[in-house]
């Protein structure tokens, strides 16, 4: 799971202002724009904890919403270099930097991950919890990783590149884009699982930060 830590990492940091934005009557999620969030004037343990109320109530189905929009970013040659950029072993993943990382996504991708932040945000204060299994969810990432790796020829030597050269980078990104793949074929309620699982242990890392 280590491996998908940058996903956590960028996804959490996208989720933590909606969750907060939501809470508060008049504030619209339409408007939410990452680049004028001041870090140092926010209580991470605050944010930390209402984003992650957020995400345990809110449906799977609009978790999936996260995932599918992830996904579709993968497949965006642009977006995914994007993406696969905080691969790289030497990459920046501070909170600013995963900021950045996101304003240079394409519009298309700000519109999904909008419209997927908003409908958690919203849904996430109308719902009971949901039921959640973190071992579970770990299977689900494994299992997905197994059926990635029968299907491609070079997909485990993918995930496991660590060199900075060219040929590593195309190389983990494909991996990471046959592994999204993969777990979109599984049941909605074990890629709801998986994203959890991600985010819960990006805002986790983002919180000590």
């Amino acid at each position: 799971m280590s491996k998908l830590l940058p996903f956590g990492l960028l996804l959490a940091l996208c989720l933590t202002p909606a969750a907060t934005g939501a809470q508060h009557r008049g504030f619209d999620l339409s408007q939410l724009d990452l680049s004028q969030l001041d870090l140092s004037r926010l209580d991470p343990a605050a944010i930390m904890a209402s984003a992650n109320d957020t995400l345990m109530r809110a449906p799977d189905a609009r978790i999936d919403g996260l995932f599918q929009a992830l996904r579709s970013a993968s497949r965006d040659r642009g977006d995914a270099a994007t993406l696969c950029a905080l691969f790289d072993p030497r990459a920046d993943r501070s909170a600013q930097a995963l900021m950045a990382a996101a304003q240079r996504l394409s519009p298309d991708s700000h519109q999904r991950f909008g419209n997927a932040l908003i409908e958690i945000a919203a849904s996430g204060l109308q719902s009971p919890r949901q039921a959640y299994d973190a071992g579970a969810a770990k299977q689900s990432l494994k299992s997905a990783a197994a059926q990635a790796m029968m299907l491609h020829d070079g997909f485990g030597a993918g995930l496991n590149a660590d060199g900075a050269d060219e040929t590593s980078r195309q190389a983990r990104c494909q991996s990471f884009a046959w592994l999204l793949d993969a777990l979109g074929e599984q049941p909605l309620a074990q890629r709801a699982g998986a994203m959890r699982l991600l985010l819960n242990e990006g805002m986790n890392r983002l919180a000590v930060r």
